[in-house]
């Protein structure tokens, strides 16, 4: 645990595609600060940086782990005395109630000893930085949880045919992290985690986001009642948007992943219609909503690092984002679980090594 720990998607105009604009402007979004940093008073800089928490995922797992992507040198010469990265990396991005408060508290979240992730997805970022692939897995799969470290000492017992999910359960981020590489054999170079009351105000924020929906939502767990149509929605119901389940398809999580999957460009498209730069106080307003929600590796604990991430994926068209779920099978053991659809699952991650 690092210093941070106690705060806590064609058409042309202007030759430019409006999908890059939405992948920028997210970019700004995290960057936001940045702005505000040259801009603004430095208590503004300051509260934003201190916003965010950090876990040191690497001192956590050791050496212990799949090798990392080979990078290429940055090009010599550059007038940056420190370029943009331009390599492969993998992003670990989870959705959790880990946050304790009345925030989350009211929006359904639990307290530290109740923490759950609900949504995991592995961002694939392409050398180069011109194309990804989002990764998503679902919650209910069995898989064979690794024995992962305590932060209080010792460490958890491999677990066969635990739930995806409680890997965060038991271990919180680093055995989250620890179980996907388990699972993939792929390394993860950085670790992003949104908490529930930082999710609903970032969307408000915004100002909200437009969805639409194919099929009537009647979810009584989610508290969501939407008719099949386009709606604008608040931070709560978008929250509540990502979490639903039983009220879509066949009650599996595979339905809900498909409706955070749709929400996620829906919401890049919000921020690119949002005009942050000429409303500093909402630029501001965004800015903290993000900072405040995250927790996050502390490779990318400060905004810099989170400003370099983001300009660095400047040249990233939603055109080029694909959006996948790991190939799963229903579990021969249980009706209401899923297991990875081998080979397949492993060609999925192969192709992101």
């Amino acid at each position: 645990m690092t210093r941070h720990e106690e705060n806590r998607e064609d058409g042309t105009r202007g030759g430019r595609r409006p999908g890059r604009r939405v992948l920028k402007a997210a970019g700004l979004a995290l960057a936001a600060a940045l702005v505000l940093g040259a801009g603004a008073a430095g208590w503004a800089y300051r509260h934003l940086d201190g916003n965010i928490c950090s876990v040191d995922i690497d001192s956590a797992l050791g050496d212990n782990r799949p090798a990392r992507a080979l990078t290429t040198p940055a090009p010599t010469g550059s007038a940056s005395a420190s370029p943009l990265p331009t390599g492969a990396v993998n992003i670990l991005v989870l959705g959790s109630d880990s946050r304790s408060g009345a925030a989350n508290k009211a929006l359904g979240g639990g307290d530290s000893g109740g923490a759950r992730s609900d949504t995991a997805m592995v961002v694939h970022i392409d050398a180069g930085r011109t194309g990804a692939t989002v990764v998503s897995i679902p919650r209910d799969t069995l898989v064979t949880r690794p024995s992962c470290p305590l932060s209080s000492g010792g460490s958890t017992a491999v677990a066969y045919g635990a739930m995806f999910n409680t890997a965060y359960a038991v271990g919180g981020p680093v055995c989250a992290v620890k179980t996907v590489e388990s699972l993939t054999g792929v390394r993860m170079d950085h670790y992003i985690e949104v908490d529930f009351a930082g999710f609903a105000e970032l969307v408000d924020a915004l100002g909200g986001v437009t969805v639409t929906t194919d099929e009537d939502i009647d979810d009584d767990d989610s508290h969501l009642h939407l008719a099949a149509g386009t709606h604008h929605l608040d931070g709560e119901q978008a929250l509540a948007l990502a979490r639903t389940r039983h009220g879509i398809g066949d009650g599996s999580d595979l339905g809900r992943i498909g409706l955070q999957q749709h929400l996620v460009k829906a919401l890049l498209a919000q921020i690119s219609s949002t005009d942050l730069l000429t409303s500093p106080a909402k630029l501001y307003g965004v800015a903290d909503a993000v900072t405040g929600s995250l927790t996050t590796d502390t490779g990318l604990d400060s905004l810099g690092e989170l400003t370099r991430l983001g300009e660095s994926l400047r040249d990233l068209s939603t055109e080029h984002l694909t959006t996948v779920t790991m190939p799963v099978v229903t579990a021969p053991s249980d009706p209401n679980r899923v297991v990875a659809d081998e080979p397949e699952a492993s060609a999925l991650w192969e192709s992101l090594r």
